[in-house]
Parts: structure tokens; sequence; C-alpha cells
């Protein structure tokens, strides 16, 4: 199986991918988003999943979404005819690191994809490149909630504690005016849900010639999140706007921290 048909299977009761309730999700798009009309933009949008609950909330909001899978895009293209909003949603295959708009947004949303990037701060750089005058990020990084372990490391990367995180963030030239930490049943319940998924569509498919595959690979990460990161790793959400520069007006502050 490619990575594509696993995080298909293993999302599919966790659209949102990533550690965050619905209610969390709710509260973080209610800070992101400055108004009813918005333009948002997601790089590394998957399945799409905060985009359309975005545009189901917001009747006036126009959306656009980047990723670089073209099975994610798909599954997110046909969501937003089910739910009404495809008028409203632009979706972009390429790589994140690399579109570029001749529009800016007021909302740039980029959860759980640094990777996509190089890292954090080369995340918020590109965010920047795409925001509006007063608009906001909206940011999901991980963190080492304690010193992690040497596996824990090789497998999720080089993280920071959760201070160290903010310190990088804020020497960038952003402000935080929200976050959440990831609950540890947040945590739990989505690596529940990412491989008991695929666990079952293994069992439900015993003559797939994908099946020892699938439930062997659930079994091995379900292993992997109990034994070597379960207790190092946490994730926080961030809505950030821009810091303001001394003596610039708004408009030359956009130019000064591209």
């Amino acid at each position: 199986m490619n990575r594509e048909q696993v995080s298909r299977i293993a999302h599919a009761d966790h659209p949102i991918r990533s550690p965050l309730d619905d209610d969390s999700v709710r509260e973080l798009l209610g800070h992101g988003i400055p108004r009813d009309d918005a333009q948002v933009l997601d790089l590394g949008c998957g399945g799409g999943e905060w985009l359309l609950r975005a545009l189901s909330a917001n009747s006036r909001l126009r959306a656009e979404g980047v990723d670089i899978s073209e099975d994610a895009l798909a599954q997110a293209h046909a969501a937003a005819g089910e739910r009404g909003v495809r008028e409203r949603l632009v979706l972009h295959h390429r790589a994140a690191a690399d579109f570029s708009s001749p529009n800016p947004f007021d909302l740039v949303l980029s959860i759980g994809s640094t990777h996509a990037f190089g890292g954090l701060l080369p995340t918020l750089a590109a965010a920047r490149r795409h925001l509006a005058p007063g608009g906001r990020v909206l940011l999901g990084e991980g963190f080492w909630a304690r010193e992690p372990s040497p596996a824990a490391v090789e497998m999720l990367g080089d993280l920071t504690d959760l201070a160290t995180t903010l310190d990088r963030v804020t020497a960038d030239g952003w402000v935080p005016v929200h976050g959440h930490i990831s609950t540890r049943r947040e945590l739990d319940d989505y690596e529940w849900a990412c491989w008991g998924s695929l666990a079952s569509w293994a069992l439900d498919h015993p003559d797939d010639p994908d099946s020892p595959e699938a439930l062997a690979t659930a079994t091995t990460r379900r292993g992997e999140w109990l034994r070597s990161y379960r207790d190092d790793f946490g994730f926080v959400c961030l809505v950030l706007r821009r810091a303001p520069v001394a003596g610039l007006d708004e408009g030359a502050q956009v130019t000064a921290l591209s």
C-alpha cells in the first residue's frame, strides 16, 4: 500500500487529520476567521476538512486549498459537492511550498504541514507571503512535552519544547492571539482512530491483497505510538498575527515583514 492509501483509510473516522476534537476545530476557526466573507487558504489541505468546515459555517467565505496528493484533493472535491460548497472552493494540485497566488488571504492555515516547507520558520515565511494586511495564520505544530527518546526524535523529527516553539514564533515577528494545546484525550483519540480504522479495514476486507499489509502497518504504528512517543509528543495550534513594526503603517509593515 502506498502512503496515500494508508492515509485515506486511517483518517476515515478522523477526517480533520490532527489530534483535535470537533469543538477545538470550531473554536480555532472562530478565532482565525476575521469575518464571514473572508478569503481563506490552506497550505497542505489534505482532504480539505478544515476548509469544508469553514465554508459550511460561513456562507460568504471563499477558500483555496493546496496539496500534493491528487487522491486527497479528489476527496475534498467530492466532499465539497456533498456539502453544497463546491462553488466557493478552489483546489490546487501542487506542492504547498511552490504555490503562488496574486490574491492575498485573510486567513492562512498550515496544520501539521511544516515538513512540507522544511520546518516551522519556512512555513511561517510562506504563510506571510500570502497574507492580507490584518490577516491571521492558523498554525498547527508538534512539540516535545518532555525530553524525547531517541526513537521519538528519529520518528517525528527535530521538534522543540512548547516554550521554545513559542519563542521561535514570536522572534520571527508574530503575536499569538489564541492557542490550543491538544489534550491527552485528543492525542489518544487521534491515534486510536487512525490505527483502529486501518485495522478494521483489513479485517473487513480479508480477500483484498493489501489486507495483510494494512493490518501489519496498523499494528506497527500503534506499537510505535505506545512505546516511542505517546508520553513525549504534544501538539499546539496557534492563531497568529503580525507584530507591529515601529514607525510603519500596516501597508508598509507587509513589505517589511515579507
